[in-house]
């Protein structure tokens, strides 16, 4: 049975590259702390075992298993920094850097706010995404955190190419689980970018 995946329209494709419309979607996230590697590992287990059935259906107590979906997507967060006046954000660190990340699964189409069943963890929340135009650059492989970055600036030196504004920090998807041999992984890097009217 195919695993479903975020309903998208490619706009432009150069080689790796692809310009792509997200259609609206509602993710279940979670934000952790660590490297990489520890944060979309934690991050993983937090979210599918709301999906396997820690949570509870909204018309009643009983809990419900969602459908596993794919990709799972990882982005660094931004560090609050207090300053004088006003609290400021510190533009998003790198890959390598980042000791914060949001991680997320895109629910099956079939649910909404109002049906999907609620988590029981706090540290699980449910949010609406707008659609939303992304640039994409795939590739297969080991996601270190060198490759990714290296991807990254692959694509944010397209981003300026195309002449579009990023509008924020890049997320990578994955695709296969951990078992996959490497040359058959499906990995992207994504960067929202400004629409051009």
């Amino acid at each position: 049975m195919a695993i479903e995946e975020p309903s998208f329209k490619v706009i432009s494709k150069s080689g790796t590259f692809e310009l792509r419309q997200y259609a609206p979607m509602l993710v279940a996230e979670t934000v952790v702390d660590g490297d990489m590697d520890d944060a979309g590992s934690l991050g993983f287990r937090r979210i599918a075992d709301y999906i396997f059935g820690n949570n509870q259906v909204q018309t009643g107590g009983n809990s419900s298993k969602i459908a596993m979906t794919a990709p799972v997507t990882m982005e660094p967060q931004s560090q609050k920094i207090a300053m004088t006046a006003p609290v400021a954000l510190v533009p998003a660190e790198t890959m390598a850097a980042s000791k914060q990340w949001r991680v997320h699964f895109v629910m099956p189409s079939q649910y909404t706010m109002q049906t999907i069943p609620q988590p029981k963890n706090p540290d699980v929340r449910l949010r609406e995404i707008p659609g939303k135009l992304f640039a994409v650059n795939s590739f297969t492989g080991f996601n270190t955190v060198s490759r990714i970055q290296a991807r990254t600036d692959e694509l944010n030196a397209w981003i300026g190419q195309k002449n579009r504004k990023a509008l924020g920090p890049a997320q990578l998807a994955r695709y296969d689980p951990p078992w996959t041999l490497p040359m058959f992984r499906r990995n992207e890097v994504m960067v929202e970018v400004e629409e051009i009217k």
